[in-house]
């Protein structure tokens, strides 16, 4: 994967959605939602194994601001004032790839602890 980079981010105009064009010719269209439900922040993953927090009440979050982090990622803010993960682009690709089988693996977390994409609570 090293050898793939992003050839153009493009945020849409509702600010809801991200698309990501790779050197390759692939394009993934990602929502915010999942860019950030699933975010790479240790805030959302936890700090080692089993300690993945389950982030509910996001399904209309926006996109705020991209910045370069160095030649591999790029730090990712949105309208709920997240800003802390760096999405890589061997992570950006992996969301383009099995975003679906990942965003399905998430809704089903969100039932479980019976929480919802449309009420923010503390996540869990």
């Amino acid at each position: 994967m090293s050898d793939i980079w992003p050839t153009e981010l493009r945020v849409s105009k509702d600010r809801q959605r991200l698309t990501v064009t790779f050197n390759d010719g692939r394009s993934f269209d990602l929502s915010a939602e999942m860019l950030r439900v699933l975010s790479p922040s240790a805030e959302v993953q936890g700090h080692g194994p089993g300690q993945k927090l389950t982030v509910p009440g996001k399904r209309n979050v926006a996109i705020i601001s991209m910045m370069p982090t160095g030649n591999y990622a790029v730090r990712i803010g949105f309208d709920d004032m997240h800003d802390t993960g760096i999405y890589t682009w061997t992570y950006l690709r992996e969301l383009g790839e099995r975003g679906e089988e990942l965003f399905a693996e998430y809704e089903k977390e969100l039932g479980d602890k019976g929480m919802s994409r449309d009420v923010a609570e503390k996540p869990r």
